[in-house]
This record gives structure tokens, sequence and C-alpha cells, in this order.
């Protein structure tokens, strides 16, 4: 049995978002691993003239050439790409869907001014330059073409629906201290997904940035072990 794994990032971010996972699958498993670069994303943004479309066609095209060489597919979503992921495991048939920090709804308010509270107190001890949250979203600040953000709604508000009809075995994954997408948005797709079989984590000590937390290495081995069961898991329910 051949696997394809479709490993989709977030909003103004990039394939290094996720790919610590993908490097640790990589050295565990012979799977053939794709982590695309939506377009207008990447380490220098460029988002401009770029709509919400693009990024799903993107993805899309790259589970369809994965699906030419593999008899299974599965896909792993981070914030963004998690609504995308799930998009495109209502629309084709996929053993197993693994959401990270999936931004079915955005922005947690009380973690987010805890967040601004950790940056100002750095700041009062000169040591906001060390802040590595500060320091990644000061980046994306500055290059980020806020008409886009505006295409990042409509990508979420576009998925949503679809949500019922994914029936595939899903695993969600959420950091306790996310700041941009929160608690309850775990809570919101364990309701929404139409799949029996699925499965809700949160790790105490995680922020958005998932693949980069402390809880890494449960995250990790979370997801191989799900993944992994690829054997026992039957076909999905035919779609009436």
């Amino acid at each position: 049995m051949s696997v394809g794994c479709l490993c989709i990032h977030g909003y103004t971010g990039s394939p290094e978002e996720v790919q610590p996972l993908v490097d640790y699958l990589k050295k565990r498993t012979d799977w053939e691993l794709v982590n695309p670069t939506l377009p207008g994303h990447g380490e220098d943004l460029d988002l401009e003239g770029h709509y919400y479309q693009e990024w799903i066609a993107t993805a899309e095209l790259a589970l369809l050439d994965l699906k030419k060489r593999n008899d299974t597919i599965v896909i792993i979503g981070f914030s963004m790409g998690g609504m995308i992921a799930s998009y495109l495991a209502a629309k084709y048939h996929i053993k197993r869907l693994v959401l990270l920090s999936a931004a079915g709804k955005y922005v947690s308010l009380p973690q987010m001014y805890k967040d601004v509270v950790e940056m100002s107190v750095d700041a009062w001890k000169g040591m906001l330059q060390s802040n590595e949250l500060f320091l990644r979203y000061q980046k994306k600040l500055k290059q980020t073409y806020w008409f886009s953000t505006l295409e990042f709604m409509k990508c979420v508000q576009f998925t949503r629906p679809f949500l019922a009809d994914v029936l595939c075995p899903v695993l969600i994954i959420q950091g306790e201290l996310d700041g941009m997408v929160p608690r309850s948005a775990a809570v919101f797709l364990d309701h929404e997904i139409g799949a029996e079989d699925r499965e809700v984590v949160f790790l105490k000590n995680s922020k958005h940035l998932i693949c980069h937390g402390e809880d890494r290495d449960e995250l990790f081995d979370r997801v191989l072990g799900f993944l992994t069961g690829l054997e026992g898991v039957k076909d999905e329910p035919q779609r009436k």
C-alpha cells in the first residue's frame, strides 16, 4: 500500500509551519509527503492580488497529483490549511485527516491579551527582540496585505459548510495557549464534523505554531500513531 500525505500550512505562513512534523514522518515512514507553498505565501509574503480560491486550488492540485501515484491519501492541515484540508476531505476519498490549530474560528482574545502583556513585559525589560512570538508576527504584520485578510475570512466561511461531509477518521489537535485560534475552535470542529470516528487532543503548553511548541514530541507521536493505523481503517461511508 503506497501512502501520499498532503500537508497544508496556514494563512500568512509557509511550509516551515508544519515542516518539523513532515521531517518526523519522513524518518519513520516510506510515504510520499508533499508540503506546498500557497500562492502569495512563504517566508517573504506577496499576498496582494491573490484570492482564497487560488489557495484551495493549489492544495487540490497537489492532492490530485498525489492520487496519481498512491493508493491511500491522508491530509494534515494547519490553521487555515486545516479548513482547506477539511474541504478536500469532504470532496475526495481520503483515509484520514489531521487538523492542527484549525481555524474554524479565529482570534482568542483572552490569550492574545496575555501574549500582548508578555510582549509588553519583555519590552519593559529591554528583551523584546528575544520574544519569538513578537519577532515572527512583527515581520508578518509588515508584509501582510490587509485586503488578503478578507480573503482568509472568505476561505473559512466557504469551507465551514463542508465539515459535515467529512466522514473519514479525524484527529483534532489544539494548543491551550493559542492566541490566534481559540480553544473553542476545536470544540466547534468536533461538533460540526460529520465523521463518527474523531478525537480531540488539547496540548497544555502549545501556542499557535503547534509544530514548533513545547508539546511537539507528544503531537508528533499522536499524529504518527493515528496515521499508522491505516491498515485498520475501513472505507469511509458512501455519501448520499
